[in-house]
């Protein structure tokens, strides 16, 4: 107890410290009465860590949740619907294969130079030349038609393609370069200032934006761990903070809790292969336990998501069963009778596993139902939500060892180990990364080197169909079709566990909108309406 409490009063003095240097190079020493109107216009904030690799559109940046220096051709609403941004409007041939934008002539980036079809040629060809996780592959060619109209051919139709026009923020023809993840321009609701990497950002409304000018001139986003943001909050240096579920029911005087529903999930990725193969890097490939998809399917089974959502996300979450619980390519029948103890021995049993020698275990032959669990160490709810899985499992006979490690050691053992991850996005091309048979072993998407010939079979007939209708339904057969798919009744590659909301403490009196569902990344998705937020008194 000693020990942690030495930790918080630590935690908290850095935090004030950092907080004051902030201060310090932000505010007047003897603040006139001018000066005080002046901070009622800045917000100090602590909603998250920063982006590793800067604030580029074309390698990543802006694409859970808005770009806040960029803006993008369309944009979600509130309902999450499609609507324009940049563009005026666009159509597509009935191929799929031509979409052409129309632009609005009056955007200019925040050097007050303006923004033109060029810009966004520039952008997509940069973004699809970058080799990162924005994926323009079928992108075939993308053309200025003229100053305010850009036209892009695709190889083939693509449905998801719409996703690409939110997500990318455009970026300056005529300003980007090496430097420019650190030095963002653009025409986006701000412009950057400062940016002391691992300790703040500072950012002001940018003067040429064509959008709702944003009551706050001036916001300060501070780069703290869950315990220091929270130890900020409570000292009353902050007017937003981002927390855990853990700190979830000790209140803060000034401040209230807000939590927003997301599809932010966490679940468990299953290997899928036997053991016995390597990378190319030379890391196993296999488990020859979780390869049984009865293990798997009995592990869905047996977990109880309820009592997950109460017990470690202190109620502030929902049950997860896909990746997309709730979107509109969700398959509601993927849903099962989960905290089946019954259910899920006898779908071991069925499969011969057993316990033969009385040690609480099953077996098959001379295979144990044991194996490990890795999630990131620096996480405290995945590990409390591990913790309880390997619990969980215990009544029905399957041991998991459950080991906290650093995310360059779980890109080591990820092949051949269960990994608890996060992910969840408002972009169906999500679901066809996780599980799609091209991505077996790349980046962090197929892990477990899953493979279905009629799920990849679906998902690319969704991907190339014409109406959003049509791939609808081939998103919804690829997660269960009757006989096969990637959710828990069919292949169960992945055990999904819970949707957890986003939890933030508010000062009172700060209006911060309508939050809309929040994908995955608890912090940034929270700025994604920043032009709305307000004091009310």
């Amino acid at each position: 107890m000693k020990r942690q409490s030495f930790r918080v009063i630590l935690v908290l003095v850095a935090a004030i410290v950092l907080i004051g240097l902030v201060a310090g190079c932000s505010s007047d020493a003897n603040p006139s009465s001018e000066a005080s109107e002046a901070i009622k216009e800045e917000l100090m904030m602590a909603i998250g860590s920063e982006p590793e690799t800067g604030f580029d559109p074309t390698t990543g940046w802006g694409r859970y949740g808005a770009p806040i220096f960029q803006s993008t051709l369309l944009k979600r609403d509130h309902e999450l619907s499609i609507v324009n941004d940049l563009a005026t409007g666009y159509e597509i041939t009935s191929s799929g294969t031509v979409w052409t934008v129309k632009l609005r002539n009056d955007a200019k980036f925040s050097d007050g130079k303006p923004l033109t079809a060029a810009d966004v040629k520039y952008t997509f060809e940069t973004a699809a030349q970058s080799g990162s996780v924005v994926d323009l592959t079928n992108m075939e060619s993308v053309e200025a038609t003229e100053e305010f109209t850009v036209k892009f051919t695709l190889k083939e139709a693509q449905s998801t393609f719409v996703y690409s026009l939110v997500t990318t923020g455009i970026v300056p023809k005529h300003a980007h370069g090496p430097n420019y993840a650190a030095n963002p321009i653009g025409s986006g609701p701000y412009r950057l200032v400062q940016w002391d990497k691992g300790q703040q950002l500072i950012v002001e409304a940018n003067p040429e934006y064509y959008g709702a000018k944003p009551f706050f001139k001036k916001l300060i986003f501070l780069f703290l761990n869950e315990d220091a943001a929270f130890a900020a909050a409570k000292a009353g240096k902050v007017d937003i903070s981002y927390i855990p579920s853990a700190f979830s029911k000790q209140t803060v005087e000034g401040m209230r809790l807000e939590a927003v529903r997301t599809v932010d999930n966490r679940g468990i990725a299953f290997p899928t292969v036997p053991s016995g193969n390597k990378t190319k890097d030379g890391y196993p490939i296999g488990n020859d336990v979780t390869a049984d998809i009865a293990i798997r399917q009995a592990i869905n089974r047996a977990i109880d998501r309820e009592a997950l959502v109460k017990g470690v996300l202190e109620g502030h979450g929902t049950p997860a069963f896909t990746v997309n619980d709730g979107l509109p390519w969700w398959n509601s029948k993927s849903i099962i009778k989960d905290a089946d103890l019954d259910g899920a021995r006898s779908i071991l049993a069925d499969a011969g596993w057993k316990d033969s020698n009385g040690d609480g275990i099953v077996e098959k032959g001379a295979l144990k139902a044991e194996f490990t669990l890795v999630y990131p160490a620096s996480d405290v709810t995945r590990q409390s939500l591990a913790i309880a899985v390997a619990d969980h499992m215990k009544a029905i006979g399957i041991s998991i060892k459950v080991e906290g490690k650093s995310w360059d050691d779980i890109r080591t053992m990820m092949h051949s180990n269960a990994v608890l991850f996060g992910w969840g996005s408002h972009d169906p091309v999500e679901m066809y990364n996780l599980y799609n048979s091209k991505y077996m072993g790349k980046d962090l998407f197929n892990p477990g080197y899953y493979s279905n010939p009629t799920v990849d079979k679906y998902m690319t007939q969704a991907m190339k169909a014409t109406s959003k209708e049509e791939a609808m339904e081939y998103w919804k057969k690829a997660q269960w079709d009757g006989t096969t798919g990637v959710s828990a009744l069919g292949d169960a590659p992945w055990a999904w566990l819970v949707n957890i909301d986003h939890l933030y403490l508010v000062k009172d009196g700060l209006d911060i909108g309508k939050q809309r569902i929040h994908p995955h990344g608890h912090g940034w998705p929270v700025t994604d309406n920043i032009e709305e937020w307000k004091w009310l008194k």
